[in-house]
């Protein structure tokens, strides 16, 4: 988790390696999850690869008791799932409504637990310059209130919204779509297929709204005090498309979303190091 959070700073703490990919041509690797954790553990030992861990937790656990709660408030009534015997509108329409009241309660539960996301994602980013600003659960929700008021426990949290429901949408319509007309009924294992299509498909479709999650995260820690939300890490954005827009210009969308086998980019060797 920190390590992956880290990368999605750009914080590099090492150089990147020579190696070469699958045409032979040399390239520039950054280091993989392993040689990053390991460095993690020489200058934090082993409890700093679980930094921010309390409030992620805690965050977690919020999501699910609130999707439960939600789901009992508003139970989507008479739900029939898809069936092969269903006419296209019909499953169709049965499609939209799943996906309506899925969204609904993604929706309620990120708004509640982000908060503690948000500090989860500022108790790690401080491995970056070393800082003790955010040490607890309960002293980091008093200093965000005191110094950023009710709105920075929210900081990140449109891209995040944006990213679920986006998700959410192509996923399950994506599958449908697939089992409908892609997955032929005559077909022995059709079955198995269709159990499978929705997973693979949200495989498919996280990569595509990764960069939500990256603006979201980077949003949380962006101009907080904390060394890795400020320049030379990172402009103080105005707002998330502003770090969107960054991050595209840079064709930094999409770091971080990789640990094992991760490309330097050309500018990979002016990152601060320290």
């Amino acid at each position: 988790l920190l390590t992956s959070f880290l990368s999605q700073v750009g914080h590099e703490p090492l150089p990147p390696t020579i190696g070469r990919n699958v045409l032979g041509r040399k390239v520039l690797y950054l280091p993989g999850f392993f040689t990053y954790a390991r460095h993690i553990v020489e200058v934090d030992g082993k409890r700093g690869l679980f930094r921010g861990l309390t409030p992620r937790l805690i965050s977690s656990t919020l999501s699910t008791i609130t999707r439960g709660s939600v789901k009992k408030a508003f139970p989507l009534e008479d739900m029939e799932h898809v069936s092969n015997k269903d006419d296209v509108k019909t499953s169709l329409r049965k499609v939209v409504r799943e996906t309506s009241h899925e969204m609904m309660m993604q929706c309620v539960s990120r708004v509640v637990s982000h908060p503690l996301h948000v500090i989860s994602m500022r108790c790690m980013v401080q491995f970056v310059g070393r800082e003790v600003k955010y040490s607890g659960v309960f002293s980091a929700i008093g200093r965000i209130f005191k110094e950023e008021g009710i709105l920075g426990f929210f900081v990140g949290l449109v891209p995040h919204i944006l990213g679920d429901v986006i998700f959410l949408w192509c996923c399950n319509l994506l599958a449908h779509f697939i089992n409908t007309y892609a997955v032929d009924d005559n077909f022995s294992q059709a079955s198995v297929i269709r159990s499978y299509t929705k997973f693979v498909m949200g495989i498919a479709v996280s990569m595509l709204t990764y960069p939500f999650l990256l603006v979201g995260d980077l949003m949380a820690v962006n101009n907080c005090g904390l060394r890795a939300g400020l320049p030379p890490y990172a402009p103080a954005f105005a707002s998330w498309i502003h770090c969107w827009r960054y991050l595209s210009a840079q064709g930094q969308l999409f770091r971080g979303s990789s640990l094992l086998f991760r490309r330097a980019p050309i500018p990979a060797a002016s990152f601060p190091i320290d």
